[in-house]
């Protein structure tokens, strides 16, 4: 059994995204991610072999896929992206940081 809570220890200013796996087994994995205005480069397409949802629970973030469609998520906002659907971060807000929980399977 394991605590924790998802808004302490939350740096400001990292130059580079933090990921942090909460919990995992062979199905599923489940992760705070931390960004600081950070996004993928405009060739860095995720195409994952697993399905992902992912909650923004502070700050905002765009999330760009293959054929030009954005999807705007605040605070609250939530996701389901499928296996292979090819997709970037193309915006996240620096300050406050964004942190998402991301849920794979």
């Amino acid at each position: 059994m394991s605590k924790g809570n998802l808004f302490e220890q939350i740096p400001s200013g990292c130059s580079e995204e933090i990921f942090e796996t909460l919990a995992q087994n062979g199905a599923v994995k489940i992760e705070r991610i931390i960004s600081s205005g950070q996004s993928s480069p405009e060739s860095g397409w995720y195409d994952q072999e697993k399905a992902e949802w992912v909650v923004v629970l502070k700050g905002h973030a765009i999330i760009a896929f293959e054929n030009d469609f954005t999807v705007d998520l605040k605070a609250g906002d939530y996701l389901h992206i499928p296996a292979h659907k090819k997709h970037r971060v193309a915006y996240t807000q620096s300050e406050p940081p964004t942190i998402w929980l991301a849920v794979h399977y």
